[in-house]
């Protein structure tokens, strides 16, 4: 199965959202390149909140170019079989830990947003990461900085988008 296949499966069995689920699939059935970064129309990514539940608090990169609070993600990769795969991926080399999980029951949350030119949108699957027992984070080239958050101070240094994936994957867990 392609990625491209993948991401329509997972999308058509995602529960919520239902209209922003279908302009995802909307887009993909109009862009059969719209998994890659080079489909100017927009392009799916996958990112993954970091969550320690034992210490109540996540992790949040401080974005390079966007110079923000986000969670961990990125552009699906050739490499990538499954759109959670690329999640996965982008939340271990961002984050520098090795044995992340996802939090089982596939996406937690689907965010659209409007990118600079030359593309249009990005259209964001988003996972929950579980970070393993005394898991030491290091920064990453595309980070300014690295930094746990306890789970009520994140709506103070995150935007809108953050907190409710926070509560989306806080909900599920």
């Amino acid at each position: 199965m392609s990625l491209y296949d993948d991401a329509v499966l997972v999308l058509k069995g995602y529960e919520g959202q239902d209209e922003l689920r279908r302009s995802y699939l909307d887009h993909l059935a109009a862009h059969p390149d719209g998994m890659w970064k080079a489909c100017h129309a927009g392009h799916v990514t996958a990112s993954a909140l970091v969550i320690d539940p034992e210490r109540g608090r996540v992790l949040l990169t401080l974005h390079r170019k966007l110079r923000m609070w986000l969670q961990m993600g990125g552009h699906c990769e050739p490499g990538d079989a499954t759109v959670a795969a690329a999640a996965l991926r982008e939340a271990t080399e961002e984050s520098g830990m090795a044995g992340l999980t996802l939090l089982p029951g596939g996406p937690v949350r689907l965010d659209r947003h409007p990118i600079p030119s030359p593309c249009h949108w990005h259209y964001d699957v988003q996972y929950a990461a579980l970070a393993p027992s005394g898991a030491v984070a290091a920064i990453s080239d595309e980070s300014l900085d690295l930094r746990w958050f306890p789970y009520d101070e994140v709506a103070s240094v995150a935007d809108e988008s953050v907190v409710r994936l926070l509560d989306a994957s806080h909900a599920r867990l």
